[in-house]
């Protein structure tokens, strides 16, 4: 008997590029899809960038996930498409959800003070992604930080910091570490998580998060 397959499009967090999922293990019924991110053009809206994303979503039913800042446009997506499920992973599903110092900096405006070529270091922007706490966690991540257009990064920075959905797409799925220093999970509503889970937990928890998948993929 032949089986069906799913089409699985994923979405890697902000700067990322697809080896972020390469601890992602689905059975083969589950074909992968990595969609990377493009180049916004000028003044371009989040919902407009988002269109052109969803259209590389070549499939009905697919899968839709999407890592931190990938999470925020895989939501913006889907009003788009005709999606069979709808993931997030250490991401958030409301401005609500944000934490205080990322609302500050949208209220303030404070983070236009700040020129982008101050974080095109790795370092800079593997702090900014992750946070400062651990270094061994820095070094980890920042091997896959390799989106380094300034206009992209200008134009993904303001977008996140001022994302402004006040209700949640309906029928989205949340998985969420309690560890995430990020999206700290006593601001998240609504969510699996996984113990010991931060904010890179895509990659140092793959076993543990693809068996969450499948799971959410059969129910």
């Amino acid at each position: 008997m032949n089986s069906i397959t799913t089409h699985v499009y994923f979405v890697p967090g902000l700067a990322a590029g697809s080896e972020i999922f390469r601890n992602i293990k689905l059975s083969e019924n589950y074909e992968i899809h990595i969609l990377e991110w493009l180049i916004p053009e000028k003044n371009e809206n989040l919902s407009d960038y988002a269109k052109r994303m969803a259209a590389r979503v070549e499939e009905q039913n697919a899968i839709l996930i999407g890592v931190s800042f990938g999470g925020v446009m895989v939501q913006e997506m889907s009003c788009f498409l005709n999606l069979k499920k709808l993931i997030i992973i250490s991401s958030v599903k409301t401005q609500s959800e944000l934490p205080r110092r990322i609302k500050v900096a949208n209220f303030t405006n404070a983070y236009k003070l700040i020129p982008t070529s101050l974080v095109l270091s790795t370092d800079d922007l593997t702090k900014y992604s992750i946070g400062p706490k651990s270094k061994k966690r820095l070094k980890l991540y920042q091997q896959y930080l390799h989106v380094r257009d300034k206009q992209y990064l200008d134009w993904a920075l303001e977008k996140m910091i001022t994302w402004s959905r006040k209700e949640k797409i309906q029928g989205v799925i949340h998985i969420h570490g309690n560890k995430d220093i990020v999206f700290p999970k006593k601001y998240i509503d609504n969510c699996m998580v996984i113990d010991g889970g931060t904010h890179i937990m895509i990659l140092n928890k793959g076993r543990e998060i693809s068996k969450k998948l499948l799971e959410i993929f059969e129910t």
